[in-house]
């Protein structure tokens, strides 16, 4: 009888809490993927074209995928390790590894998040917590992770692309002092520091060991998955097949990557306003509803033991959401 009275609760918290939220969670989040893959397009295909200027990209491509999937198998040694090597998003997610420079496996780490959300979840519910809150810290230890490690690759390439424009006109300034393109890299690498200096430094080391210098440069476009670096890569490949002055082309990349980092902090500035309104809109109906479950939580309970209430809580939920990923996308100018 009381097995089934705990599995009654069980299963009406999952119908009018859990699964509403999920929903409404989802939901936002596809509408924010739909709205910021429109703006996304132009920039997307025009790495394809890019991508497509030679078929080297596209074996070098694919020759970087196996290579990550043969690592993460080298390094999947448990049973459960090599089941979270043959997803689908392992790849990705040793990607994202990568670029935020942490020397970790993907299929380890996936299987280590997900053993340590189940235990956490489980040891709440045999604590007698309430489900929802174990779900909620289940999922806060495998999603927190993997937002730390967006936040680090966004860090990192960002301030990869800052240094470009030193990275350029340091290797025009070799080429026309007599140095070769692999002379160049090794200048780069010992002059500048991370993240620029560690990736042109791994082009060289590579060239080094006997990979052709074109299959280290494009490796490098694919790991570091910037615009700016496939420009690079593009000119240089290009050079290499017809002749040409690659320091003076250099110096134009430079000059126009610099300029279109002046132009972004120009546009963040001026949009500024725009980001800390939608944070200051979307934080603002939490503070009220929490100052007024404060000062008179008889008024404010409903929306929490009601069942309309809770619905109605999960909502404007979501519909925060949604408003902070609008205001996102208007106030998200590409440059």
């Amino acid at each position: 009888m009381v097995c089934s009275i705990m599995l009654g609760q069980a299963g009406a918290t999952l119908t009018f809490v859990v699964f509403p939220m999920v929903g409404s969670i989802l939901l936002a989040y596809g509408i924010y993927q739909v709205v910021n893959e429109s703006r996304k397009g132009d920039r997307k295909r025009l790495t394809d074209r890019l991508r497509g200027r030679s078929s080297v990209y596209q074996k070098i491509e694919s020759r970087s995928t196996e290579s990550i999937l043969r690592r993460s198998a080298g390094d999947a040694t448990g049973c459960f390790a090599q089941m979270a090597d043959k997803l689908s998003f392992t790849p990705k997610v040793q990607s994202l590894l990568d670029q935020a420079h942490v020397n970790w496996s993907a299929s380890k780490m996936l299987v280590n998040l997900i053993a340590t959300a189940s235990g956490v979840f489980f040891g709440l519910l045999i604590f007698k917590y309430n489900m929802l809150i174990a779900l909620l810290a289940a999922a806060a230890i495998v999603l927190l992770p993997m937002m730390w490690l967006k936040m680090r690759r966004t860090a990192r390439l960002k301030r990869l692309t800052n240094q470009l424009p030193d990275v350029f006109e340091i290797m025009a300034q070799a080429l026309r002092a007599g140095h070769s393109l692999a002379s160049s890299l090794e200048v780069v690498h010992e002059q500048l520091p991370d993240p620029v200096g560690t990736e042109f430094g791994r082009v060289f080391h590579e060239q080094n060991l006997g990979i052709k210098i074109e299959d280290a440069l494009s490796s490098l476009a694919d790991r570091v998955d910037s615009l700016d670096v496939r420009f690079f890569v593009t000119a240089v490949l290009i050079q290499r097949q017809t002749g040409g002055d690659l320091a003076e082309v250099l110096d134009k990349i430079g000059s126009v990557i610099r300029d279109r980092i002046e132009l972004f902090g120009m546009v963040q500035g001026l949009t500024a306003e725009g980001r800390l309104s939608g944070w200051v809109l979307f934080a603002l109906p939490l503070v009220v509803f929490a100052a007024t479950n404060m000062l008179n939580p008889n008024y404010a309970s409903v929306l929490f033991t009601d069942p309309t209430g809770k619905m109605m809580l999960l909502i404007a939920l979501g519909m925060q959401l949604m408003g902070l990923a609008m205001i996102r996308w208007i106030v998200n100018i590409k440059v």
